[in-house]
Formats: structure tokens, C-alpha cells, sequence
């Protein structure tokens, strides 16, 4: 499926795609400012913690800039949001297996201890979530965006079902009201006289 923007504008999806870009984007700007706030330094493998977790400054670095570019996915909206939440949560979880296997090494340039392997699995799985709900799954309901443009044929076919019973039910008032007796304030026939 290409990445247009088939989403509405108004549509309940968009503030799932904001609400969860939004928020981990605060929490990981919170982790970076705090680590800047330690003057740590650039690439130091020292063991400073922040809120139980390792960092040095350029792991403070990263996090605000991904932080950054979720709050304007947040901004955004829409596909955009999502595909962002996607690729952003997929690049946390490739992250955490990296530094599960780089644990006491050189590699490990930016601090990364065990909490810090889980956490970055954890947001990970989280921003994935947020990108995916509603977009990707077996099950969803025929009225969503998505499952729409997957199914063009049966999404036009049930659009002029839904136009026909529209119409029979306006026309069956039509009818109703047409053969009814119709009343005057005063309770009185306004009928033929």
C-alpha cells in the first residue's frame, strides 16, 4: 500500500496517532533535558543514571531529537503520524536488540546498561502500537480508512447499499407523510375540505 493520505481529517484514528506520538515524545525530551541537566560527557561510559537508566550526552542528544520529530508527527497527524510511530518504534526495538548484544563493549558508545535495553523495548513496542492501531490487523472494521483502500471493490459495493437504503428509508417518509392526515396547531384536520 503506498503512504498516501487517505485518512479524514476528522477521523478518530488521527487522535490515537497524535495522543501516543505525543506523549512519548515529552517522555523521551524529559530523559534527554534531564541528562543535559547532569552535564554529562559527550560519549562517557561512566554509568551516570538517570531515573534508574544510563546516559551520557549524546543518548540526551538522540532522545530530544527523537522526541522533537514525534511532537511534530504529533503535529502532523494523520498518515504521517503513523508511519512515523512505525519506523520511530521500529528503530527503538532494532536499538534495544543492538545493545543487548553490545552490553560491556566498545560498541556500546552510548552507555547502555540492562534497564536501558528494556526501556528502549518498551517504547518501542508502545510507539509501534500507537502507529499501528487501526492499520494493521486482520479484523478491521469496514468503515476504517484502511480496510477501504485494501478493499476498493467491497468497500463500493457496501457505500451503494448503504445509498440505496438511505434512499428507500427517505422515501418511505416520503410516502408516510404524504398519506398521513396532516393537523393544525389547534389539533384540527388540515385536510381536504
Amino acid at each position: 500500500m503506498k503512504l498516501r493520505n487517505e485518512l479524514p481529517v476528522d477521523h478518530h484514528l488521527t487522535t490515537v496517532y497524535r495522543v501516543g506520538a505525543a506523549v512519548c515524545g515529552v517522555l523521551l525530551i524529559i530523559f534527554g533535558c534531564l541528562g543535559f541537566a547532569n552535564a554529562l560527557s559527550p560519549f562517557g561510559t561512566s554509568g551516570d543514571r538517570i531515573a534508574g537508566m544510563t546516559t551520557n550526552t549524546a543518548l540526551s542528544v538522540i532522545s530530544v531529537v527523537v522526541g522533537l520529530a514525534l511532537l511534530a508527527g504529533a503535529a502532523a497527524g494523520g498518515n504521517f503520524a503513523s508511519t512515523l510511530n512505525m519506523i520511530i518504534g521500529s528503530l527503538f526495538v532494532l536499538s534495544g536488540f543492538y545493545h543487548l548484544f553490545t552490553l560491556d563493549r566498545s560498541a556500546n558508545f552510548l552507555d547502555f546498561g540492562m534497564t536501558n535495553v528494556m526501556f528502549s523495548f518498551l517504547m518501542g513496542l508502545l510507539i509501534l502500537t500507537f502507529g499501528m492501531y487501526g492499520r494493521v490487523s486482520s479484523k478491521l472494521s469496514h468503515d476504517n480508512p484502511y480496510w477501504k483502500r485494501r478493499h476498493p471493490r467491497e468497500a463500493a459495493q457496501e457505500a451503494l447499499a448503504r445509498r440505496r437504503a438511505i434512499a428507500a428509508a427517505t422515501e418511505a417518509v416520503a410516502s408516510r407523510n404524504r398519506t398521513a392526515p396532516h393537523t393544525l396547531p389547534g389539533g384540527t384536520d388540515a385536510g381536504p375540505t
